[in-house]
């Protein structure tokens, strides 16, 4: 299967044109399932970074007066954009990351839904008339958009974690220079070419691919930027926050997680496997809010284990282009080794080995779908995130010892939890310290509902109509004379 012609784009996108890195450096990109080119990308850096971000501020000092209708209606046009073309999108998105075609449809549509959630918000960001201590004055907070926004993305979900960003910052008046992951830029350059065709004016989208480290410094460094928002490992997202409070910048920041899933005795046995197979083996465990620890109640646990173990030995492994494929390859072979020193080290602790635990017969990156039992909070696992097809089970006896477990971690993204019990489903929602918790479903989200972690799983939120607020800045007003 080939790049759909119209949509591939192998330039950067800045300030309305197409354009090479300087000097012309490229970065080949390849399609995970077979290894095969699928062509390249500029190698940009600090300097055709500083020239986006500079067409951004120039595009600004307009975009910021548009009307929220006006900026609305123009994004409803690229929200109808990215549905018309939606088959070759998600076509485009399994060639460069691998997930089942299928996965990678649902996922532009959701993107396509942010777009319009945040289309429909942009009517929506009030300020406030604030009762006056003082005869004769009024006071006023407003929210105006915060400027340029810097948004560095991910490889894992790159068509809408774009939209998840780039929705809000628009509706809120903000321009946006994009940098996509190097592995999967062309999803985000096709959402640049829907773009212009729907007539957004040159310099508002930017889209800029090559070196994260050097255009991530010149995001920091530039004073005419003024937001960074990220999505990517807590190691990373420290670092870049750290550099970014030095110049005083805004951020949020989507980060690492360590999701625990849990089954209570009294669960619904076929519903809590559904929903750890939606959880765990979605995008083939490279999810953000992915199941990486199954906690299990003894008087469940194993029916549980053997229910979960049916239900992965009918996943299909293979290219994501091909018929009834559901899980596809794991990025790339840094991915591959993770989950097999995950499983050593398991193994090598006393946890059983009940399915998979091996590379898959396709080769390349390739993984078996694999179940340990016996977990314990010794192993790796237990503290990792482990970013593939592995289910490491976990027993547990009471309630209490579950909310520990649970939050025995640094992270807060994610969580889970099976049970037919109302209360107890009230007490776990409000113990779990986590930003996001399902309570019997394993797929929660949506662009109605606030997206974001606690701990070191980052800050700020997206989606819903809090996902805003970050892209714009308060101010008050206190406006004398009027007695």
């Amino acid at each position: 299967m080939t790049i759909p012609g119209a949509l591939q784009r192998q330039q950067c996108f800045i300030d309305g044109a197409w354009k090479d890195a300087i000097g012309g450096a490229t970065i080949a990109v390849s399609n995970p399932s077979t290894g095969d080119a699928l062509g390249s990308i500029p190698r940009c850096g600090r300097a055709e970074t500083a020239v986006a971000i500079t067409a951004a501020h120039r595009a600004f000092r307009d975009w910021r007066h548009w009307t929220a209708g006006e900026r609305a209606g123009l994004m409803m046009k690229l929200h109808d954009a990215i549905l018309d073309n939606r088959a070759d999108l998600a076509r485009l998105l399994t060639l460069e990351m691998g997930k089942p075609l299928a996965e990678a449809a649902g996922e532009v549509t959701l993107g396509a839904a942010y777009i319009r959630w945040f289309a429909e918000e942009a009517r929506r960001i009030y300020g406030d008339v604030i009762p006056s201590p003082w005869k004769g004055r009024r006071l006023l907070a407003v929210r105006e958009p915060v400027g340029v926004v810097g948004a560095i993305t991910p490889w894992n979900f790159p068509n809408s974690m774009i939209a998840r960003k780039m929705g809000a910052a628009l509706a809120a008046g903000c321009t946006l220079v994009v940098k996509p992951a190097t592995q999967t830029p062309y999803s985000a350059l096709a959402i640049a070419a829907l773009a212009e065709q729907v007539g957004f004016p040159p310099g508002v989208l930017n889209v800029v691919t090559g070196s994260a480290a050097e255009i991530a410094q010149e995001m920091c460094e530039n004073p005419l930027l003024r937001k960074i928002t990220f999505t990517g490992s807590t190691a990373v997202g420290k670092k870049l926050a750290a550099q970014a409070m030095a110049h005083m910048k805004r951020v949020s920041m989507e980060l690492g997680g360590n999701a625990p899933f849990i089954v209570f005795d009294d669960a619904d046995l076929d519903a809590a496997v559904a929903g750890a197979m939606v959880a765990k083996f979605r995008n083939a465990g490279q999810t953000c809010v992915c199941a990486n620890r199954f906690l299990v109640q003894d008087g469940i646990h194993d029916a549980f284990v053997e229910r979960l173990g049916t239900a992965m030995a009918a996943l299909k492994v293979g290219d994501g282009t091909e018929e009834g494929v559901t899980q596809g390859p794991l990025i790339d072979m840094a991915g591959v080794a993770k989950i097999e020193e995950h499983i050593a080290d398991a193994l090598s602790k006393g946890a059983r080995l009940a399915a998979g635990g091996s590379r898959h017969a396709r080769g390349g990156g390739f993984f078996q779908p694999t179940l340990l039992t016996g977990v314990t909070p010794a192993m790796a696992v237990a503290r990792e995130e482990t970013f593939a097809p592995l289910a490491p089970v976990f027993r547990f006896a009471t309630e209490a010892e579950a909310l520990g477990m649970a939050n025995d971690t640094e992270y807060g993204l994610a969580a889970y939890v099976y049970t037919r019990d109302l209360g107890r489903s009230f007490r776990m929602m409000d113990g779990l310290e986590y930003g996001l918790v399902g309570i019997n479903e394993g797929l929660i989200t949506t662009e109605v509902a606030p997206f974001g972690g606690q701990k070191d799983s980052g800050m700020g939120v997206e989606g819903s109509r809090h996902g805003i607020d970050d892209y714009t800045v308060l101010k008050y007003a206190c406006i004398g004379g009027l007695g």
